[in-house]
């Protein structure tokens, strides 16, 4: 008989139903729950050794009540929800699932982007309701246009996303600007895997700041901790261009939300492409819900099939290896 019990206390957001969990029955006793609260998640782990989940928060008074827990797989690559210090402490691994959205990410990124530069959600609403067809005119447009080409593109984080960012934006010709938390040698980072081969370099500014102030569109890809939550402030706002665009498909919780609202209700940024938001579901007084020019997303942008089946073989082979002693793509310290 196999000893394992396997716990997943929130299946339903990975898999609604077209993807398959039976491969982990192979390692022990398999329990998928479509949904669970905190604590109840708390109570149908209580006798679980390995805890699958995806957005489930666990930190060290939680940790406390699950005695027999040793290891936690998570369906995302992001971790900030375990506290992964305590996890090491009670002796629990935690693994992720690195780069497996990031295609998608990207495509979510450029959409939102695409998005706004012609105001496609908004003109395609205003001809269901009968703008076209009351036009004088056989063109209209009632919301400003952009060109990308010649614009200034600024990423703040230059990982997988940001770098397949990048290489879109260029084929759009736009220019290309990035920051990032790790040191920058000679002033530039280089961007390699182009569609035609060979690599370019893209200019590294010194922080934050100086994104905001040189770019045209600034698009977020780095991880909220305690040194970027509201990295988007008010005062940084102040130093972007009039009619900048903000996109953000990394972590709600990077921008001050209210802040961003009153930029684009008093027109100082032409808009924003949000998937993500720092309360999922949002709260009905969420101001950026109802904030002009603001698009938002349900946090979709990892969710294709095809993300989500590579993110489900991982988690697969990740309970694999760390059952054969040779755990992989651990994010909790070393004990």
């Amino acid at each position: 008989m196999n000893p394992h019990k396997i716990i997943l206390p929130d299946g339903y957001s990975l898999n609604p139903g077209d993807l398959d969990y039976s491969p982990l029955a192979e390692f022990g006793e398999l329990t998928v729950y479509p949904r669970s609260t905190h604590q109840e998640m708390l109570i149908r782990a209580q006798d679980a050794d390995i805890l699958i989940g995806n957005k489930i928060i666990l930190q060290e008074a939680d940790f406390t009540v699950l005695p027999r827990l040793k290891y936690i797989g998570l369906q995302a690559t992001g971790y900030n929800l375990i506290d992964v210090h305590a996890a090491s402490r009670h002796g629990v691994t935690v693994t992720n699932v690195p780069a497996y959205s990031t295609d998608a990410v990207v495509q979510n990124t450029l959409a939102h982007l695409l998005n706004i530069s012609f105001h496609l959600s908004q003109h395609s609403a205003d001809i269901r309701n009968g703008r076209w067809t009351r036009s004088p005119d056989f063109s209209y447009w009632d919301y400003p246009l952009m060109e990308l080409a010649g614009k200034t593109l600024g990423l703040i984080g230059f990982g997988n996303i940001a770098q397949g960012v990048a290489r879109a934006a260029l084929a759009f010709r736009m220019n290309v600007v990035a920051c990032r938390s790790k040191p920058v040698k000679n002033n530039f980072l280089v961007l390699n895997n182009l569609p035609g081969g060979g690599e370019v370099q893209i200019p590294a500014l010194s922080d934050a700041d100086e994104i905001c102030r040189m770019s045209d569109i600034i698009s977020l890809h780095c991880p909220l901790n305690f040194q970027t939550k509201k990295l988007i402030s008010r005062r940084r706002i102040q130093l972007m261009r009039p009619g900048a665009v903000l996109i953000n498909t990394a972590r709600g919780g990077l921008i001050d939300e209210q802040a961003l609202a009153d930029a684009l209700n008093s027109g100082k940024l032409a808009g924003a492409g949000l998937d993500v938001l720092s309360s999922e579901p949002p709260t009905e007084d969420n101001p950026l819900l109802k904030a002009k020019n603001c698009f938002i997303t349900p946090h979709l942008a990892w969710a294709t099939r095809e993300s989500r089946k590579r993110c489900l073989e991982v988690v697969v082979e990740n309970v694999r290896a760390f059952l054969t002693g040779a755990p992989q793509n651990v994010v909790s310290p070393t004990p």
